[in-house]
C-alpha cells in the first residue's frame, strides 16, 4: 500500500492489523520530510530504496543510505526524516513474529529481501500467497548483515546543545576546550560526560556525527568535494583520510560496496534538492 509520509496514518492503524508483516510504500515529494516522534507497538524496518533517511531514537541517530534498512523495535519512541524525493518503506512487524534485536540497528537489504518488501507493498489487497511472502520475509531478516551506522546520543541537557548545534553545523570545528566554555563545564569534565554517556570520546563522537551526514549527504548525490567542504575539513584528501579509516574504505567503494552486497537497481544522483536534517 502506498502512504503520505505523515504520522498518523489518515487511514492506517498499523497496530489493528493482525497480518505478522505489513509493508508501506512512501514517495517523498521535492522536499525533505520529517515524521515526528511517535511510537507503535510493532517493530518497524525503514528501508530506502533511493534517498536517505535519519531516524532517531532516545539513544541515538541511525542513517539509512540506500538499500540499507534501520530495525526500530516495537514501543520505542522514534522519529524519521527523508530526503527530497526518496523512495521508502515502511515494513511493520509483529512483536515476536522475527529474531531481530531488542535494540536499532543498521541492516544491509539483499536483492531477494528487497523483491519481498516491494511486492508485499505493492499487492492492493491481501490474499494466500501474501503468507508465503511474508513466510520468506521474515525468514531472511535475521540474516542481513549489520552496518555501523548510528551516533549514540544522551539526553543530558548539556550534550543535547553540543549535538543539536553540530547538527545545524556540522562544518563547527570547535576544540572540546571551546565547547566546554560554551556549555559552562571544564574540558576535562565535558570529556568526561562525552565517556560516560555515550561511551565515546569527544573526537571519536563528533566524527561519527560527520560520517552520518556524509553518508546522508553522498548517498542524495552530493560529491565528495562538497561534502567535505561542508564538514569543514582543509582538504579533500583529509576527509577521504578520515572516512577510510572509520569505514575501511573511501566513500565512492563504500557506497558501491552497499550497492553491490544489496544488488543495487541504482539511484538516482541528485544535488542541489533540499536533504533531511538530523
Amino acid at each position: 500500500m502506498r502512504q503520505a509520509l505523515q504520522y498518523p496514518w489518515t487511514d492506517l492503524d498499523v497496530d489493528r492489523i493482525s497480518a505478522p508483516a505489513v509493508s508501506v510504500r512512501i514517495d517523498v515529494g521535492e522536499a525533505r520530510t520529517e515524521v515526528p516522534e511517535h511510537q507503535h507497538r510493532k517493530g518497524q524496518l525503514v528501508f530506502a530504496l533511493a534517498g536517505g533517511v535519519t531516524c532517531r531514537v532516545p539513544s541515538g541517530l541511525w542513517m539509512v543510505p540506500p538499500h540499507c534498512a534501520v530495525w526500530i523495535p516495537g514501543s520505542l519512541p522514534h522519529s524519521n526524516m527523508a530526503t527530497a524525493n526518496a523512495k521508502l518503506f515502511f515494513v511493520y512487524l509483529e512483536p515476536g513474529a522475527v529474531d531481530l534485536p531488542d535494540q536499532c540497528c543498521t541492516l544491509s537489504i539483499s536483492p531477494l529481501l528487497r523483491e519481498l518488501i516491494i511486492e508485499l507493498a505493492d499487492r492492493e489487497s491481501a490474499n494466500e500467497a501474501d503468507d508465503l511472502l511474508i513466510k520468506v520475509l521474515l525468514a531472511q531478516l535475521p540474516l542481513m548483515p549489520v552496518q555501523q551506522l548510528h551516533l549514540p546520543v544522551s539526553a543530558e541537557p548539556r550534550l543535547a546543545t553540543i549535538v543539536n548545534a553540530l547538527a545545524a553545523n556540522p562544518a563547527d570545528r570547535a576544540t572540546l576546550g571551546v565547547w566546554a566554555g560554551r556549555v559552562a563545564m571544564s574540558e576535562s569534565s565535558l570529556s568526561r560526560l562525552v565517556v560516560q554517556e555515550t561511551g565515546l570520546t569527544f573526537g571519536r563522537w563528533r566524527q561519527q556525527l560527520h560520517l552520518i551526514v556524509a553518508i546522508r549527504e553522498l548517498s542524495d548525490g552530493a560529491t565528495v568535494q562538497q561534502v567535505s567542504a561542508d564538514l569543514g575539513y582543509a582538504s579533500v584528501a583529509s576527509f577521504i583520510a578520515m572516512f577510510k579509516k572509520a569505514l575501511g574504505k573511501p566513500p565512492a567503494k563504500y557506497l558501491s560496496s552497499i550497492a553491490h552486497e544489496s544488488g543495487s537497481r541504482g539511484s538516482p544522483s541528485r544535488r542541489g534538492q533540499a536533504v533531511g536534517v538530523i
